[in-house]
């Protein structure tokens, strides 16, 4: 595996090398081009004799920048999302070097265009040739190239649910090679036999000499030991430190989104659902139209919901039900009827355990509410909550008061922030994960948000919602 990995961190520098190069040389030849030309003629030339060694010298200083940014670094294995923001900070760091050094050397030749150009290029030239890179590696381990055995130990819900997911997405490289209870000598004198490349340890804290045991047998033998980090462990990842009578004192925040924070993602939030109301408008019109055919008004269903420190408000879905069939205080006597109905429904066919319900194969649903549900259509009209700013973009899904009183008290910490259109629990499961799944994975996001994952999961969420995984 270590080979494997090696192997391709060698070859990706020049691969690398030759998008830069070719990058440079795009740049040159667009900047010539009858068109460009006829925009800005060209002041000051530079012949292809003197540019072509000024490219391969940049290339090679820009393949030292991806070194230094860590785009080479074997361990963890490289990620395609990591990657993207790093190739464009090198990319820039780059740029701006070539920048400042054409200022200060005030170089008499049309520059700019071909910087700029060279810049844009090489970021699309180089993270196409890393997705091409992935796709190969992707290919191999599906044919069991390269997979990185691995051995979990532990017997709890995490521990199936990682052995799941190691069995069935290959693409990830993993191959489960064992899984074992606990550790003691039995199971080392097991796991010598296997040669694993990693032990994933699923519940470090329930017998620590355990853990460590497994720590030094791993150091030992030259084996990666990784272990699941649970709901507690990450929550004290939020810390400050202060003294007070000389006596240090720490501080432990829900959430990194206080400050600077804050203030950034409701910016970002703004933005992004402005530009989603306009992109989506055209869909938001035909929708409308064909709900007001179907079943008449109204066309949009507010659901009260409990937003971040428990305050309630209205998110803003299309209506998928027959209005009978609507809840909520806008249906009147109506509304207190499909309650019944609907609590009875929960008690016969809910397939969620835990305060959240979900009733599988809603009678209740209409043929074009069957639709929008499934694609995840119903749900546009909450970038207006977004927008308002009673929602942001990402975060914990919104839960009804009811359902949010069945809370045990580790479940409240969704809560903290603002709830999200999609998350980081609905890219990774949807329905299909238990409640106590989804707080974990929503834990983790408020303790580790940053506007990097916002937007990885926001490119994510439309992968997910087409391969309608977990969708009803």
């Amino acid at each position: 595996m270590k080979k494997f990995e090696l192997t391709f961190a060698v070859v990706q520098v020049p691969i690398d090398f030759c998008a830069i190069m070719l990058a440079g040389f795009t740049a040159y030849a667009l900047r010539f081009t009858e068109y460009v030309k006829s925009i800005r003629p060209v002041l000051f030339n530079i012949p292809w004799e003197k540019y072509w060694p000024v490219v391969f010298l940049v290339a090679a200083a820009w393949i030292i920048i991806f070194a230094l940014a860590g785009l080479y670094s074997i361990y963890p294995p490289r990620k395609m999302a990591r990657d993207f923001s790093r190739v464009i900070l090198a990319c820039s760091t780059g740029f701006a070097g070539i920048t400042i050094y054409v200022f200060f050397t005030l170089q008499k030749f049309d520059s700019r265009f071909l910087v700029l150009a060279g810049w844009i290029f090489a970021i699309l030239y180089v993270l196409l040739g890393r997705l091409l890179v992935l796709g190969l590696k992707r290919l191999l381990y599906r044919f069991n190239v390269g997979l990185r055995r691995t051995v979990i130990i532990g017997t709890q819900a995490i521990a199936e649910s990682i052995k799941q997911t190691l069995t069935n997405r290959p693409h990830l490289g993993f191959k489960l090679a064992g899984n074992f209870a606990h550790f003691d000598a039995n199971t080392a004198a097991q796991i010598l036999k296997i040669k694993p490349d990693e032990i994933i340890f699923t519940d470090p804290k329930a017998n620590e000499e355990e853990a460590l045991s497994a720590i030094d047998f791993a150091n030992d033998n030259n084996i990666a030991f990784k272990y699941s980090a649970d709901l507690f462990a990450t929550i004290s990842t939020n810390i400050t430190i202060d003294t007070v009578a000389g006596v240090p004192i720490i501080e432990l925040r829900r959430t990194r989104l206080t400050g600077w924070g804050r203030i950034f993602k409701r910016l970002f939030d703004f933005i992004g659902s402005l530009i989603l109301l306009i992109i989506f408008s055209p869909v938001y019109l035909i929708t409308a139209i064909i709900i007001l055919i179907e079943t008449g008004r109204p066309v949009f269903y507010k659901n009260e919901r409990v937003g971040a420190d428990g305050k309630k408000f209205f998110a803003l879905k299309f209506r998928s039900m027959w209005q009978k069939d609507c809840t909520g205080p806008q249906f009147g006597a109506s509304g207190q009827a499909a309650l019944k109905k609907e609590a009875q429904l929960i008690a016969e066919k809910s397939v969620k355990e835990g305060p959240v319900y979900k009733i599988a194969n809603d009678p209740r649903v209409t043929p074009f509410g069957r639709f929008i549900r499934r694609w995840s259509v119903d749900e546009l009209p909450q970038f207006w909550n977004v927008f308002i700013g009673q929602m942001s973009l990402v975060g914990p899904r919104p839960h009804q008061p009811r359902e949010v009183d069945k809370y045990e008290q580790r479940h409240k910490i969704v809560l903290a922030i603002k709830p999200g259109v999609t998350g980081l629990a609905q890219i990774s499961g949807r329905s299909d994960l238990s409640f106590d799944d989804e707080v974990k994975l929503d834990a983790f996001y408020i303790e580790n948000w940053s506007l990097l994952i916002d937007l990885i999961i926001l490119i994510k969420t439309p992968f997910v919602v087409l391969r309608r995984k977990g969708a009803w």
